[in-house]
């Protein structure tokens, strides 16, 4: 692992934000490789729940076809890297696919967050 890399620093869920389309595709086959910007990356990223507000404004706004996936991490294992990012914040980042059975619930954005 990274030596800029942490475990979990808070709880067992992170949050994915994509598209319905996206949401749509992973629904039908179970499993989410990641959206354009993470292919480029090559890691899967993802949010505290404390993080979601700015990275919706940073990356996603005026978006209105958004939905957040809420995750369970517990199932992960190492292919998951907390790693700084924005402000030297620890964002959690996913070097694997993401299965469907990680996913605890997927809600519009608007459900979410203001």
């Amino acid at each position: 692992m990274n030596s800029k890399a942490a475990k979990n620093p808070s709880n067992a869920r992170i949050y994915k934000i994509v598209s319905e389309r996206e949401w749509i595709d992973f629904l039908g086959t179970g499993v989410f490789v990641g959206s354009p910007i993470d292919l480029k990356d090559g890691f899967i990223h993802f949010s505290s729940f404390e993080q979601l507000p700015g990275t919706i404004a940073k990356y996603f706004s005026g978006r209105h076809d958004l939905i957040i996936l809420e995750v369970d991490t517990t199932g992960l294992g190492d292919g998951l890297r907390w790693e700084p990012s924005r402000d030297g914040q620890l964002f959690p980042h996913l070097y694997a696919e993401l299965s469907i059975d990680q996913v605890i619930m997927g809600r519009p954005h608007s459900e979410c967050v203001d």
